[in-house]
């Protein structure tokens, strides 16, 4: 069951993105208004060391007037590629240079509403190359023992999608899972 565009227009728009109204087609033939917005996706990076610890940043969401543990994130800016994005994102907003990153996971938090992607990313080590060059993401950037994560969701320290998914994930792929 496809459902089709025939046609969009944009409502508002903004930088990073976009809320449209679109003529859609649904399966059974008809066609209703339907609003979703456009927004640039995001790249983060689940960077952690030999000691088992992942690299987090201690952020207020304003928005939602919450504090939680959040991995390294930005917006892909046009023509970047995701992975340049995450690596760049890292080094500003921690002041940490990571090692290779490879895909760890991808993930569309809003497919019905929105069509962001969200990239992210893994490196396994992390050189520091100096102080964060965005100041105003954190209020503390640490190593947090990667065996911290599952209690620190349960107690709701760690809320951000992007942040669960990648952090999760990199839980799944461990070859020792933490106890």
């Amino acid at each position: 069951m496809r459902w089709r565009i025939h046609a969009e227009h944009e409502l508002w728009s903004s930088p990073w993105l976009s809320v449209r109204r679109l003529d859609v087609e649904q399966p059974d033939g008809e066609r209703v208004p339907y609003d979703a917005v456009r927004l640039s996706d995001v790249a983060a990076a689940v960077v952690t060391n030999a000691d088992d610890q992942v690299l987090l940043l201690w952020r207020h969401r304003f928005l939602t007037d919450t504090w939680a543990w959040e991995l390294p994130m930005g917006i892909v800016e046009a023509g970047e590629a995701p992975i340049a994005a995450a690596a760049r994102e890292v080094e500003e907003e921690t002041g940490w240079r990571p090692g290779p990153l490879t895909e760890l996971i991808r993930s569309q938090p809003g497919a019905g509403i929105m069509d962001a992607v969200h990239h992210v990313f893994r490196a396994t080590s992390a050189t520091r190359i100096g102080d964060p060059t965005e100041r105003n993401e954190s209020d503390r950037i640490e190593w947090i023992p990667l065996a911290d994560v599952p209690a620190l969701i349960a107690r709701r320290e760690i809320v951000s999608a992007i942040t669960l998914v990648g952090l999760q994930q990199a839980l799944l792929n461990h070859p020792h899972p933490p106890s």
